[in-house]
Order: structure tokens, then sequence, then C-alpha cells
């Protein structure tokens, strides 16, 4: 008996062993579920993102050629120095949005002192921007930066206007009305359309002609023909007579062309967005409506107080990811744009495959990209610590 009781019994080693193993078993167990994604992202995540940075920094045409370093991102960006300014800048920004969110958390004399503080900040920080960005330029390759404003006026003109239509649309065909379901089916068709039809199409409606649609529709209210994505000028100007020319590229604000190519964004995803913000509407619980009635809440009380707070996390993504797709935008783009637009429509995925395929310069345009790529990032981060911290969660 004793002796069968000693084989019982689990010495304390044996049971610490047991236990590695388990805990062992248990690891493998979990790096095999997840070995399938970690293989597909590293083939055709960071290992395409790793060889273009090692193709920039060689004369790549064609064939690869020798190693030149940084000397790609030299060209494009110009002076280092002028880098350096235009990222302090960008820095200084940060810390005068800080203080001044700080200064609000407190109503005192100190608060005041902060925001004002926060102010001269501010002004310091796009002085410095601009000097930095005045470097740059003048010893960079002007066409590449000059390509990031427009990128920038493409999403700041589409991102804005198609989330807004698309909360409204959203917020109406969630009510009852008849027919919803058609009109659910319509906004959504023009995302799933091929996008090089569309955009043939829309290069028809905006026209030169007397004859095109959109001349047709701005003849109805005694405007004169317009040359839509032909025209170079910037909007303001050619659409209103506003005279732009003593003012910098940057505050002339878009051309025509790129205005009309805006136009197409828009109409693009309004759908998809719609459809996005009304599987968010139908997440909210009907009993808060109700709750917010019987308190007296009118319909615009509701909108605010509680739809638009419920909705932040949806509008937040939709945001994060529109942000994303209008600097990475092409396909439409190279459809739509013109030669008479002289270039003012060539956001920077154009300038980049313009300079892959037409001249070939593969690590110049690989080195493009990887500034592209961090500038996407940077711009993700900014976003998401700026109105991450706003969104509402239940």
């Amino acid at each position: 008996m004793p002796q069968d009781r000693a084989r019982n019994t689990i010495s304390p080693a044996h049971k610490r062993h047991r236990l590695r193993w388990i805990d062992v078993r248990e690891n493998l167990t979990g790096f095999a579920f997840i070995a399938p994604a970690v293989l597909i992202i590293a083939l055709f995540g960071f290992f395409p993102i790793g060889y273009a940075f090692y193709m920039s920094m060689y004369t790549w045409r064609v064939k690869k050629g020798p190693f030149i370093g940084i000397e790609n991102y030299t060209k494009a960006l110009g002076d280092w120095n002028g880098v350096a300014i235009f990222i302090i800048g960008f820095l200084v920004l940060a810390l005068a949005y800080w203080l001044w969110t700080s200064g609000f958390k407190s109503e005192n004399l100190g608060g005041l002192v902060i925001k004002a503080s926060a102010a001269l900040i501010l002004i310091a920080s796009f002085y410095g921007i601009s000097i930095g960005w005045s470097m740059m330029v003048s010893t960079g390759d002007k066409s590449f930066l000059g390509s990031l404003p427009i990128t920038l006026f493409y999403a700041i003109g589409t991102v804005p206007a198609e989330l807004g239509i698309a909360l409204i649309l959203a917020y109406i065909l969630f009510q009852r009305i008849k027919g919803k379901e058609l009109f659910r089916m319509l906004y959504f068709l023009p995302y799933v359309t091929p996008v090089v039809a569309t955009a043939v199409v829309f290069r028809t409606l905006f026209g030169q002609r007397d004859t095109s649609i959109a001349n047709q529709v701005i003849a109805l209210f005694n405007m004169a023909p317009k040359k839509w994505l032909f025209e170079s000028a910037p909007f303001n100007q050619a659409f209103f007579g506003i005279d732009v020319s003593k003012l910098p590229d940057l505050l002339a604000g878009p051309s025509m062309a790129l205005v009309s190519i805006i136009f197409f964004g828009i109409w693009t995803f309004v759908g998809y967005n719609t459809v996005i913000f009304l599987a968010g509407l139908g997440s909210i619980s009907p009993e808060l409506y109700e709750a917010a009635e019987i308190d007296g809440a009118n319909n615009f009380q509701l909108f605010t107080r509680i739809t638009l707070p419920l909705l932040s996390p949806v509008t937040f993504y939709l945001a994060l990811i529109a942000f994303i797709g209008t600097f990475k935008a092409f396909n439409h783009i190279y459809v739509m744009r013109t030669p008479s637009a002289l270039g003012t429509t060539d956001v920077t995925s154009i300038f980049i495959f313009d300079t892959f395929y037409k001249s070939n310069n593969f690590g110049y345009a690989t080195a493009q990209a990887i500034i592209l790529f961090v500038i996407i990032v940077a711009l993700t981060a900014v976003q998401n610590k700026v109105f991450g911290d706003k969104v509402f969660y239940e």
C-alpha cells in the first residue's frame, strides 16, 4: 500500500514541468492560429514596403544600378534643414494644440494665460512651417512637392462633404418612409459601379462644350459656360471671378478641374458611407430616444444629443478610412485628368505613377512612395490622437 501511494503521488517538480508543457502547448496553438494571417501580412504588406525602401536607395532604371543612399529622398524633399524646420513647425503646432486644450480645462486666469500662449505658439508654428516648406520647394522637386497640396485639397474637398451628405441621407432613410429599400440600393450603386466607366461618364458631363450637362445646368442660372476638367485656373477665379492671382498657391485653392474630380469622389462614396451610417443608426437603442422624448426633447435635440454622439465611432472610422483613401486615390483621377489642366489634378499617386511608368525611374518612384506612406501614417496618427479621444463609446 505505501508503495502504491508513492507511485500515485506527483512530485512538485513534475507538476511544474507539466504546467510549463501545458503553457507551451497553448502558446504553440495560438501561434498556429495566427500564423496564416501573419504570413499574409508579412508577404503582401511588410515585404513590399521593405523592398520598396531597398529600391529607393539605388539608381534603379528597369534594372538595379549603383547604391546612392538617400539621394532620391534629397532630390524629392530638397534641403534637409528645410525638412527639419518643417517637422519642428508641426511639433510646435502639436504643442500649441495641447496647451490650447489644457487652457479650456481651466476657467481661471491661468487658463487664459495658457490659451494666449497657445495662440502665440500657433502663430510661430505656422511661420516655421511656411519657412521650412519654402526651403523644400526652392531646393527639392517642385512638381512632386506641388502634388502634395493638390492631394490635400482633394482630401479636404471630398471627405467632409461625403460624410455630411451621407449622414443626412442615412438619417432620412432610417425614418419610416416608403421605398427606402429602393433608395438604399440607388445610393449604394455608384460605389459598386466600375470606376473607370463612371469616370468616363463624368468626363463627358464636365466637358468644356456648351452642350455638356454641367454647362447646361449652370446655364439655368444665367452663367457662362465653363471649361471644368479642362480649366487649370483656381475654382474661385474661374467660377466666381474672384482674383486670386496674387495669393500663394496654397491659399488660391484647388483648380476647377480638381473640383470637378472632387464632385466625382463625393458622388462615388456617399452611398457607401450612407450604408455604414445606417448600420450605426440601427445599433442605437430606441429606448434612449423614448426616454429623451418623455423628458421633452425635440427632433433636433435627439439628433445632436443622442444620434451624433453614439455615431461618433462610425464617423471616426469612416473619416479615417476616407482620408487614407483620398491620399491613395488613382483610378478615376487618372481617367479624368486632361493635359489642359496643366497638372493641377495630378495628386501624389498620379505623380508617382508617372515617375515609375513614363520615366522608368523605379528608384525615385519608390522613394516618393515611401514619403507618401510616411505622410499617410503621420496623418493617421494625428487623426487618431485628435479625434480618437472625442469618440463616445457606450
